[in-house]
């Protein structure tokens, strides 16, 4: 599968929305450097079958709540396609995603389970785990940044943004934040935070109680359930 194809699963109206896309020109391009990557011989994360991950996972009317990265991380064995996933059976959890459990646990006063990290359980309840640039070269931050998968994910946030339906839109770090701008429509909240980065956590992502806030306006403001945070695996995946 080339690694920009649309995959057979990818649910009905994420297709809809996101297939028309590989006929534009600045897509065409990034297919194209993507190619030369790969025949380069590149190390590539994530998996050229997990590049679309977050959209296989929610599909366009069940999401709740985007969080928004920067790109996939590149050490290897752990970018999943989810923002900030990793495999459960990794041992070294990366730091940002270490910073976003200490974060959670400050904010809801609550234990988590050990070594859990896929994040399918949130994604199970309709949060959409997105970066703004969905590949990278291995041990290279930012490698694949300003190739088109900037305007890719900016369709994305314009699709989810013409929803009737609320969107809860969590923006950490600059990259993400540059995303707020596309988001016009009042029915949808938004939360910003700097990356929880170990580089810039403390500028202000510890204590911005991310995650109380979500619940506070699917509960208080939309009649929803709350995301129960703690269910981090799905049950099938810590079996």
């Amino acid at each position: 599968m080339a690694p920009t194809a649309f995959p057979d699963n990818l649910p009905p109206r994420w297709r809809e929305h996101l297939a028309p896309q590989a006929r534009q020109p600045y897509f065409k391009d990034l297919t194209r450097f993507l190619k030369t990557e790969y025949q380069a011989k590149q190390k590539i994360y994530p998996p050229r079958d997990c590049v679309l991950r977050a959209f296989q996972d929610v599909d366009y009317d069940r999401v709740r709540v985007v969080i928004l990265g920067q790109d996939p991380y590149h050490g290897d064995g752990q970018a999943m396609g989810r923002s900030f996933a990793v495999p459960n059976e990794l041992r070294l959890k990366p730091p940002s995603l270490q910073n976003i459990f200490k974060e959670l646990r400050e904010d809801l006063k609550t234990d988590l389970p050990p070594g859990e990290s896929d994040l399918t359980g949130w994604a199970e309840q309709g949060v959409l785990l997105l970066n703004t640039v969905l590949t990278v070269r291995a041990h290279q931050a930012f490698s694949h940044r300003d190739h088109g998968w900037e305007s890719f994910t900016d369709h994305a946030i314009r699709e989810l943004n013409a929803r009737e339906a609320p969107v809860i839109f969590v923006l950490w770090g600059s990259p993400a934040q540059k995303k707020r701008a596309l988001i016009t429509n009042p029915a949808h909240f938004i939360i910003t935070a700097p990356h929880p980065s170990p580089l810039s956590a403390h500028r202000g992502f510890f204590g911005s109680k991310p995650f109380s806030k979500i619940n506070g306006f699917l509960v208080d403001q939309l009649g929803q359930a709350p995301i129960d945070w703690k269910r981090i695996s799905a049950p099938k995946a810590r079996a």
